[in-house]
């Protein structure tokens, strides 16, 4: 019953939604893009409701596999209501042009080029079907012009870049497929403009039923608005003790003029600080390290160097946990004359710890390992966003946390650097705060943009971006920092060493950190 419950569930969700089982390795889905129609939206919520039904009826299913179960059914439902993803674009951009990228990736070698070809092939009638989904419906101008651009970049892409592929071949039908983004663009011209906030019900109802989190959208905004006052008094009186006459903002501008001094010398400086990192942590006793599943760090292939910047190309991508392999590929940024971007301080902290060592990679590697079969893939990695939303909490959580916890290895950071995550810890206080505002309908989308740019001190040319990003997923932004301090408090509890802490932490997988909480309160390891 276990097995096939789980299994009813994956079917059903790689039925409606096929470029997730590449990502997620799963056979037999990779010549398909996601069925769009008349009636379908409605025909997914009756088959939804349908299998929760046998979920919350079945025996000997993983308690964790129930508790994502229902709680992914119930929002899915949920959202094919009232925010159905059919009608936003930029998931049908996302979706084609990951349906094919999935495909070009190296854990998809050797390259199937039947599969890529379909894919290709299924791109003009998916597109067809979703501009007539669309037709005369009011969109958020935020989700077109995300689509605008994507669709732009695929359709360039496939007259040009593809052929830089080594698995090309010159049979697949790219022209059409190009010319098919042209026509979707064009289509999306004239759509009525909508407000993206989900409204203050819906948001209430993602954190406690997606999110599994016990605190409010208003105590969350609340908790948040404290938190970005004493980072910001922190971060003066730091400032301060490093350099009484540099204000903090110049402190961490001048953070990217160190790192690599030729173009040569950046994959070994990636490759350095990742292993120092590794190190750092584990002779510190603060977590035990991935060291047997590899991470190799290659420069942006060619024929993906121009496209990773207009679409949700990742550095680093979750290796598809049904076929994990023997190691995962993280992608650097092509070296220029200007090496700013790969500054000892970014790389060492956002590529090095957040993203690989003790990160995501080394929870990854520990998510392959659990019993529930949903653990191990929740964070697949998929077209515009992991597969599992709820398990933000734990997964982006960790990934801030170790970031600040590496502070405790003496002598790993500099003190700038330690100005550098103190400005982290603000900026993800200040995405609470645009996140529930912005879906609550107490700021607007304009409101947000100037949060982010004049108090959060976002860069000028992220803001539109990252306010796009809170709208289409509501809740979710706010999950990095309350992660954070949800990881924080279980480490106040906990009774045993600090590795130890941090090794069952992730032990469990990629599931809401409230389940993990309840373990370890079963397990009697946690102070009252």
């Amino acid at each position: 019953m276990m097995e096939d419950v789980v299994d009813a569930y994956l079917a059903h969700r790689f039925r409606w939604r096929p470029v997730d089982a590449t990502f997620m390795g799963a056979p037999g889905h990779d010549d398909r893009l996601p069925p769009v129609g008349p009636d379908l939206i409605a025909a997914e919520r009756d088959e939804n409701a349908a299998l929760a039904t046998r979920v919350a009826a079945a025996e000997g299913l993983h308690p964790h596999d129930r508790s994502v179960l229902l709680s992914d059914l119930e929002v899915e439902r949920a959202n094919l209501s009232a925010r159905p993803r059919q009608h936003n674009p930029a998931w049908y951009t996302g979706e084609a042009a990951f349906g094919l990228i999935s495909l070009l990736l190296p854990q998809s070698e050797p390259w199937r080029r039947e599969a890529i070809g379909a894919r290709i092939a299924a791109i003009p009638a998916f597109l067809q079907a979703g501009a007539a989904e669309l037709a005369g419906r009011a969109v958020p101008a935020g989700w077109v012009a995300r689509a605008r651009a994507e669709a732009a970049a695929l359709a360039d892409f496939l007259r040009s870049d593809i052929a830089l592929h080594p698995g090309f071949h010159a049979g697949w039908r790219c022209a059409a497929a190009a010319t098919a983004f042209d026509s979707f663009v064009a289509a999306l011209d004239g759509l009525p403009d909508a407000d993206p906030a989900c409204g203050a019900a819906h948001l209430a109802f993602l954190f406690k039923t997606q999110h599994m989190l016990d605190i409010t959208p208003d105590e969350a905004v609340e908790a948040a608005h404290a938190a970005f006052a004493r980072n910001t008094d922190e971060l003066v009186a730091m400032a301060r003790a490093i350099d009484p006459e540099t204000p903090w903002q110049d402190q961490i501008a001048a953070l990217s003029q160190i790192g690599p001094k030729t173009p040569d010398a950046v994959l070994d400086h990636y490759r350095a600080l990742d292993a120092a990192a590794r190190d750092a942590a584990e002779d510190a006793g603060l977590v035990t390290p991935e060291r047997a599943y590899g991470l190799d760090y290659r420069v942006f292939p060619d024929w993906a160097a121009k496209l990773a910047g207009a679409t949700y190309f990742l550095f680093y991508r979750s290796p598809p946990g049904l076929i994990p392999g023997q190691g995962s590929v993280y992608w650097v940024a092509r070296p220029g004359a200007d090496l700013s971007a790969h500054s000892t301080a970014m790389v060492k902290t956002i590529h090095a710890v957040h993203h690989g060592s003790i990160g995501h990679h080394t929870q990854n590697a520990a998510a392959r390992r659990v019993p529930s079969r949903l653990g191990r893939i929740a964070g697949t990695d998929c077209a515009m966003g992991i597969a599992f939303q709820g398990a933000l909490t734990l997964i982006e959580g960790w990934a801030c946390h170790v970031e600040d916890l590496l502070i405790e290895a003496e002598g790993f950071y500099t003190p700038a650097e330690v100005l550098l995550l103190k400005s982290f810890e603000r900026r993800n206080a200040a995405s609470v705060l645009v996140d529930v505002n912005l879906h609550s309908g107490r700021w607007s989308q304009a409101e947000a943009a100037r949060f982010y740019a004049e108090e959060a001190g976002f860069a000028p040319a992220r803001v539109q971006a990252e306010v796009v990003r809170n709208s289409m997923f509501p809740a979710s932004r706010a999950t990095y920092w309350l992660g954070v301090e949800g990881i924080r408090a279980l480490r106040r509890r906990w009774q045993g060493s600090t590795a130890d802490f941090h090794d069952r932490l992730i032990s469990f997988g990629h599931v809401p950190l409230s389940l993990v909480a309840d373990e370890m309160t079963r397990a009697g390891q946690l102070r009252a």
